[in-house]
């Protein structure tokens, strides 16, 4: 096929989405755009509406009984864009801050590659997945029956990266992005008059001797041997400026990379909540929940993207990754039922960092995500030999 024009198409392709961008689960515009591309590149078998607003193509050449799933994520985020692009959102207070459309139209032109091209004997489906950004897509795709659906025996997806640069590439076996859990800490106790404190219970120093307690879980309850990270990112109250708060919530994000350590956490929380509200002569409320597991690659699939690289990459362009990244992703959701590998892709060394108002994908990646998928493909789904 002609590559350049490829090439062409997905930047089109890439610009469009961005400039209609659509929070999770109401990708229908950008579902119906997926959909109808596939159909014009020849798959006959597209399902729409899985898990919502889903999109599943099936690709099958030859006799072969096996089956991959390569994955891209469709959501923006609820972020006003700043980047001035020509392109830039149409929709306000939405962008995609995160590189999803370059992950959707990098997958769009791989499966134009494999319906044009073939080169493998099997069947590919090409999962479009809403709702990754708050950890509910994936699940939403399994509910909704996509593994009983549209089997496959394998998952590969791509993130890129900012600061990796352009043309290169990056995973590692085992854990490779943390899970995610959060928390909210409710403490009541009795306002009243910033003048006379001692005629009320006030929550806020006790709010925020809470706050600095948090931090000692890491530093000092959990083994210097687990990554970790607890953040507290917000802390509310019903005070006033001249009235102390009888109400105060604390709310916070938790990460880690092992079910035990996640544990460990919601535990001394929970410690530290009752203690703090002990001392001070409040009430805790603790409320914990689990939005993310732990992404655990294959090791045996990591061998075969680092091969399925070495066609597509400069030789020195791909390399294991050192360390695990403590962002999360809901493809982890997939490997509870099937081995995958998830890869990283470089987006540039000036580009700005995902999840902010300027951040823009390079378009100069999308040629690397697709070839990467089609190899993949090939190699996973290898002809058998005469």
């Amino acid at each position: 096929m002609d590559l350049g024009r490829l090439v062409s198409e997905m930047r089109e392709w890439r610009r469009h989405l961005h400039a209609h961008p659509e929070f999770g689960f109401e990708e229908r515009q950008t579902s119906a755009f997926v959909a109808a591309k596939l159909r014009e590149f020849g798959l006959g078998d597209v399902a729409e509406g899985v898990g919502g607003t889903g999109v599943v193509g099936t690709l099958k050449r030859g006799n072969g009984n096996r089956s991959i799933a390569l994955r891209a994520d469709m959501d923006a985020l609820r972020i006003p864009e700043q980047s001035g692009l020509p392109y830039a959102s149409r929709n306000p207070g939405i962008m995609h801050a995160c590189g999803h459309d370059g992950h959707t139209a990098m997958l769009l032109g791989a499966a134009r590659m494999l319906a044009e091209e073939g080169g493998f004997d099997g069947t590919v489906r090409f999962v479009f997945q809403p709702a990754e950004e708050w950890g509910k897509g994936a699940l939403a795709m399994i509910d909704d029956g996509i593994m009983r659906r549209f089997p496959f025996e394998e998952i590969y997806g791509i993130h890129n990266m900012p600061g990796l640069p352009v043309g290169h590439f990056e995973t590692r076996a085992g854990a490779i992005m943390s899970a995610e859990d959060n928390f909210e800490i409710v403490l009541g106790g009795v306002g009243g008059h910033a003048a006379r404190p001692h005629r009320g219970n006030e929550v806020l120093v006790a709010a925020c001797a809470l706050v600095t307690n948090l931090q000692t879980i890491v530093s000092r309850r959990l083994s210097p041997t687990d990554i970790s990270v607890v953040s507290v990112t917000e802390l509310i109250t019903d005070g006033t400026r001249n009235a102390l708060p009888g109400l105060a919530r604390i709310l916070g994000d938790a990460r880690s990379f092992r079910s035990e350590v996640s544990a460990a956490i919601e535990k001394q929380i929970r410690v530290i909540a009752d203690g703090t509200a002990l001392a001070y002569n409040v009430t805790a409320e603790v409320s914990y929940t689990r939005e993310f597991v732990a992404l655990l690659n294959d090791a045996t699939l990591v061998d075969e993207a680092f091969a399925a690289a070495g066609d597509v990459f400069e030789p020195g362009s791909f390399a294991v990754r050192k360390e695990p990244m403590t962002g999360s992703e809901d493809f982890a959701r997939f490997l509870d039922f099937v081995p995958g590998c998830f890869v990283f892709l470089g987006n540039g060394k000036e580009s700005a960092p995902l999840h902010n108002p300027t951040y823009d994908f390079n378009d100069d990646g999308l040629v690397y995500g697709a070839k990467f998928h089609a190899s993949i493909v090939r190699r996973r789904l290898r002809p058998a030999t005469a």
